[in-house]
């Protein structure tokens, strides 16, 4: 819009430039065509007739004047007349001839309006014509004997007298241009900080606060936005804090529930309660994991997408024998990405691991598509409903009518991948295969 508005500003100006020196130069050629006439005149009507002609041949005329010395007028009835605007700029009129014993009258009036000429040097008639394209013909008659006929064509007005103007008008443009998007750049950069903060805050809490340097209003955007940092990253801390506080509260009767169920003499009973407090310490340890998150401590470097997928399928592989033959990759040898790999290795892990457990294989497929990375995990089991993908995903959520309940783990492993993936600017979705099965679809960006 600032540009825009140069634009604009410069066009109206140099319009406005243009017509004022348009109308500079009609009234300066105007001045100087008419005092060169009544110079003109006044030297040829003080010279004898028959030397006028070689006295008009020897005067060097101005450009867009052309006279002679003619026993007659050039300007004969019928011509049209002189257009109003000439007629105004130079400020004359065709008078009817002049009626004998009358005295003439005179209708050249140039601008500045010359000193009155005496009586006797007066032209007896004045005669005027339009002479297409923008000139005009005049013929002024001597008291004694011929006509001093003109032609008067006013060169073309040149609104950019100068050569250096065309140039001069580009830098002047150019660095108002300049020195436009030098400032919107300036007030857009904090705007565009306060962006990468935000985002930067979403993937990880402990991200570096913004500079709470600049104007006024950007070191106050900035001393907010770091504030609430601050309490959004109390906040996880205390809620972290609490959550390991109750789990370390609950290990110990946990611990003691062991022992006791140790000295059980029914041995049904004994394995049973053993269970149940195995389920729940896993249950504790995976809150206490996903409460702490302690993936997003680890720092981010290079390393092979590729490779990390492969070495999760080999690990499943060594964790369930049986199904290593239903586990499969497909995608390149090598994918460089820069980002968590511990992390990324266990999101990948919990989607794999919830393929094995609901389906029992798992078919891991890696593309690059618009700048990204796309990992496919297919499987052939009931596949869940869509109303349900969504809320799959939900801390704590098992699905039962399309899982089988039995079989559940904590309701965990699917929360804590996405929370992984979003983190590196990713995501992970649920589909249904036409096909048959689930399809967890994960997106990374190559740039993460």
């Amino acid at each position: 819009m600032l540009l825009f508005g140069l634009m604009l500003v410069q066009g109206l100006g140099l319009t406005i430039h243009a017509l004022d020196r348009v109308e500079l130069q009609g009234i300066i050629q105007a001045r100087e065509i008419g005092g060169r006439t009544l110079t003109l005149w006044r030297n040829l009507i003080l010279t004898p007739p028959e030397r006028r002609a070689a006295l008009l041949a020897d005067i060097d005329l101005p450009p867009g004047l052309l006279a002679s010395y003619d026993p007659i007028p050039v300007v004969i009835p019928g011509m049209p007349p002189v257009p109003p605007d000439i007629e105004r700029r130079f400020r004359f009129g065709g008078p009817p001839p002049v009626p004998p014993g009358e005295e003439p009258r005179i209708h050249l009036d140039a601008i500045p309006p010359p000193p009155p000429l005496p009586p006797r040097f007066r032209p007896r008639e004045i005669l005027a014509a339009s002479a297409p394209p923008s000139g005009f013909l005049l013929s002024m008659r001597f008291p004694d004997v011929g006509w001093l006929n003109l032609r008067i064509d006013p060169p073309a007005p040149r609104p950019w007298h100068s050569e250096s103007f065309l140039y001069a008008f580009i830098a002047m443009s150019l660095c108002a241009a300049s020195l436009i998007l030098w400032g919107v750049r300036r007030l857009t950069r904090p705007v565009a900080e306060l962006a990468a903060a935000a985002d930067a805050l979403g993937r990880d809490v402990n991200a570096p606060p913004l500079p709470e340097s600049g104007p006024l209003e950007t070191s106050t955007a900035a001393r907010a936005f770091n504030t609430m940092a601050s309490r959004i990253r109390r906040f996880v801390e205390d809620r972290t804090q609490m959550i390991a506080a109750i789990g370390h509260d609950l290990r110990t009767p946990i611990t003691r529930l062991r022992l006791r169920a140790e000295f059980m003499e029914d041995d049904d009973q004994r394995a049973k309660m053993l269970k149940d407090l195995a389920e729940m310490e896993a249950m504790i340890d995976a809150t206490l994991a996903f409460a702490r998150d302690d993936a997003a401590k680890e720092p981010s470097v290079p390393f092979d997408l590729a490779a990390l997928s492969q070495t999760v399928l080999d690990e499943a592989a060594d964790a369930a024998p049986d199904l290593a033959e239903k586990l499969s990759y497909d995608g390149p040898d090598r994918l460089r990405l820069h980002g968590r790999p511990a992390a990324l290795k266990r999101a990948l892990a919990n989607l794999v691991a919830n393929a094995l457990k609901y389906a029992g294989d798992a078919k891991l497929c890696l593309t690059v598509e618009n700048g990204a990375a796309l990992i496919r995990i297919d499987d052939t089991g009931p596949g869940i409903p869509e109303s349900e993908q969504e809320r799959a995903f939900q801390p704590f959520r098992r699905l039962e009518d399309s899982r089988n309940r039995e079989t559940g783990g904590t309701g965990l492993g699917l929360t804590i991948a996405r929370n992984i993936l979003r983190a590196h600017g990713g995501d992970v979705i649920l589909r249904n295969r036409p096909e048959g099965g689930l399809s967890a679809r994960v997106t990374l960006p190559l740039a993460s």
